[in-house]
Formats: C-alpha cells, sequence, structure tokens
C-alpha cells in the first residue's frame, strides 16, 4: 500500500512514514526534544539528504503521479514538484526503463536537411527561351519562277524545269552547335485515316514479309504484280526538297546521322529489307537508295512518324558548325515536293536548343487561348449577375413555398 503524502508538508527525520507527527515506531506520543534525542539512537532506514538527493538524480526514469503506482511494498517517496519519484531500495535503476517510442532524432526523419527550390519567376523564363535561336524561311512561293507564277502544280510536276532556287537570310545571334535543320509542312495532314493505315509494318522489319502488302493499296504492288518495297502512301510520299548551305564561300556540311528515333532504327525497320521497285512508275517523292537497307535510311525512317496535326516540322540534318551574329548564310534549294495541289506551304528551320528542347509556341498559344475562355465566361456571368441578379439562397423557390395557383372546381 503506497502511504499518503501531504503535498505541503515534509517528514522530519524521526518521523516514520504514515505516522502522526510526534509519534514513535514503538508507540506513545514523544516531545520534540524527545524525538530529536532519540532519533541519533535509532537506526535510520533512509538516506542521508545528501545522498537522497544522488538517489533522486539516477531514478529520473521512473516518474510516476502520486496514486498512479500500486503494489509497492514500504518504497521512498519524496514530493518534487508535485511529481513522486519511487527508488525501490536495491533495485538497479538501468534494469527499470521504460523503452521509448520516440525515433531516433535525425536531420533527414525531421526534414531539417539543407533544400534548394526553384523560383521560376517571369524573368527566369523569359531567359530560358531566349538562349534558342531560331530562323524561319518560307520559300515556296520565292522559288518559282515569274513564269509559273500563275501555274505552280504545272511547274513542279514538269521534269524539264530548273527547279533549283537560292535564299539567303543573315544570322541574328550566334548560334552555337548542332544547329538542326528542319522541314516544315503546312495544311498536310498525315493525321488522315487511310493515309495513316497506308502501310505495312511487317514488311518493314524483316524480309520475308515482303508479300505482306494487304494495307499498303494503292501503292501496295506494280503494274506487273510485284511488290513495292517499302510500300504504302507514306513512304511514296517521302519528302524530297534538298538544301546545300555556305557561309563566305565555305560549305557547311550537313550531318544526316543519328536524325531519327534510336527504337525506330533498331526495332521498326529491318537490318535485311532492302528498297525494292519503290517509285516505279508514278513518282510521288524522293527515291531510295536500293544497296542502303531501310534501317539505315533515316530520311524514310523520319518522315514514317506521322503527325498529329497539319503543320509539323521534320529533322532534315544537323550543322556541326557554330555561326556567328551577322554571318550571312547561302542556301541552295532544290524545291521538288509538291504542295501545291493542296494549297500547303513549306519552309527551312534553322534553330538551336536549350536544356528543355528547341522553340515551340503551342504551350503558349493554349494557355492564352484558355485564359481569354476563363476571362469572357467570368465578364458574362458578372454581367447576368448584375443585369438580372438572382438571390442566393431564397426559400420562396422551394416547390413547398411557391404560391400554387388554386385548380376550379376546388
Amino acid at each position: 500500500m503506497i502511504p499518503q503524502v501531504h503535498p505541503g508538508r515534509r517528514k522530519t527525520r524521526g518521523e516514520a512514514p504514515g505516522l502522526p507527527n510526534g509519534t514513535s515506531r514503538t508507540g506513545g506520543n514523544m516531545s520534540r526534544s524527545e524525538t530529536n534525542t532519540d532519533q541519533r539512537h535509532i537506526p535510520s532506514r533512509y538516506p542521508s539528504p545528501k545522498k537522497r538527493k544522488h538517489d533522486l538524480t539516477e531514478s529520473r526514469h521512473r516518474r510516476v503521479y502520486a496514486g498512479k503506482t500500486t503494489g509497492v511494498s514500504d518504497p521512498f517517496l519524496v514530493n518534487a514538484d508535485r511529481v513522486l519519484i519511487i527508488k525501490m531500495p536495491g533495485s538497479d535503476s538501468t534494469a527499470h526503463k521504460s523503452k521509448s517510442r520516440r525515433p531516433k532524432y535525425s536531420q533527414f526523419s525531421q526534414q531539417e536537411l539543407p533544400a534548394f527550390k526553384l523560383i521560376l519567376t517571369p524573368g527566369y523564363v523569359i531567359s530560358t527561351f531566349i538562349v534558342v535561336v531560331e530562323i524561319v524561311d518560307r520559300y515556296d512561293n520565292e522559288c518559282i519562277p515569274k513564269d509559273f507564277r500563275d501555274n505552280r502544280v504545272e511547274f513542279i510536276k514538269n521534269k524539264q524545269t530548273n527547279k533549283s532556287c537560292t535564299r539567303t537570310f543573315t544570322v541574328p545571334k550566334q548560334m552555337k552547335s548542332p544547329i538542326f535543320i528542319y522541314y516544315q509542312l503546312e495544311n498536310f495532314y498525315q493525321n488522315h485515316r487511310r493515309y495513316v493505315k497506308s502501310r505495312s509494318d511487317k514488311q518493314l522489319q524483316s524480309k520475308k514479309n515482303a508479300a505482306h502488302i494487304r494495307e499498303c493499296k494503292p501503292m501496295g504492288e506494280t503494274d506487273n504484280k510485284d511488290p513495292i518495297i517499302p510500300c504504302g502512301l507514306i513512304a511514296w510520299s517521302l519528302f524530297n526538297d534538298t538544301y546545300g548551305f555556305s557561309v563566305k564561300g565555305k560549305d557547311l556540311k550537313v550531318n544526316k546521322r543519328d536524325i531519327a528515333w534510336g527504337s525506330d532504327k533498331n526495332y521498326k525497320f529491318g537490318a535485311d529489307v532492302f528498297p525494292k521497285n519503290f517509285q516505279v512508275g508514278d513518282v510521288g517523292g524522293k527515291s531510295l537508295n536500293s544497296s542502303i537497307p531501310l534501317s539505315e535510311q533515316e530520311d524514310l525512317i523520319v518522315w514514317m512518324r506521322t503527325a498529329a496535326l497539319s503543320t509539323f516540322r521534320k529533322l532534315y540534318g544537323k550543322i556541326e558548325d557554330d555561326l556567328q551574329a551577322n554571318d550571312v548564310i547561302t542556301v541552295v534549294i532544290e524545291n521538288n515536293y509538291n504542295t501545291y495541289d493542296f494549297k500547303g506551304t513549306k519552309s527551312l528551320v534553322l534553330s538551336t536548343t536549350s536544356w528543355i528542347g528547341g522553340k515551340n509556341d503551342f504551350l503558349g498559344v493554349t494557355f492564352i487561348t484558355i485564359g481569354g475562355i476563363c476571362l469572357f465566361l467570368a465578364i458574362t456571368f458578372i454581367l447576368l449577375y448584375v443585369i438580372k441578379p438572382r438571390p442566393l439562397g431564397d426559400p420562396s423557390y422551394l416547390s413547398w413555398n411557391r404560391n400554387s395557383t388554386p385548380t376550379p372546381g376546388r
């Protein structure tokens, strides 16, 4: 049983726990002088104040509130800041340590590690896009002689006409290599259903599937019923304009290696498949070298990855030399590709890239469009609220609160 201790009073050395003040262990009341005299001859079961303080320091892990501990026989109780500290005589303090569930402290668990958070301010974002230098030159109209301006389709289909065209433009800022060369087509719907389906992936992957041309109509076989490799409208309409570049009389070499996706070269186009009967009869676009396998015909591989929109760019090659500001680039263009039948356009694009890619206005235009729609709807609803307001939460609009018109005869 736990003896009760008065919270505002400490016991003297001669006073036994649970006994009234001045009462000895042997019974009877003792005066104050007798108590002080006899306590020297009675062996004390309790430590001295100095030893008591030392024991309290060692046993702080055994703090419990008064009245919460039971089953302790004759403990030593001391009231310290309204908390009772129990020290069992002869007990080892380390044997009674409670297992703490507090996790071990670390900067990681407490999220105190140093961190860096990038704040995308408008100036930072704009400066990121400024480093991308881009030159766009539309040449489909300028590369038509004046005599054929009124009949451009006849000019592009006539094999006797000279289709060479020379264009010049100035580099606005320094362009560091690699400089990517793109051709851009507009109003060309590569996403048309019949156009997209007009190909044979099995034929492109392996030579044993050379006769697999069922999906390639109308460009699946020749007049002699020989299969065309590669077959289909996509391959048949391969882009065939060519570009030659020079700066200050020095030719710039165009690297056309590694312009296609690696997955396309390794898995979609077989190394044992060679062009056969391609562009025989009705010529649609560029011809292919029959001695080079399709896996190395990167112009074809780039073109066969169809675009999702009617305006698109495809990679033509790379210039591995730096271009300085105000350099004049001379481009010799062979204007062979027919975009005049469907009122399409052709452009030549020179562009550098940054760590986030090249220049693209699609996201900017999309965000501005959506923002404009939201602004228009907001203004519309504000005007409706001002012109014809409706009270919010008006109970008169509830069906059971409306004044029903009495029915005649009732």
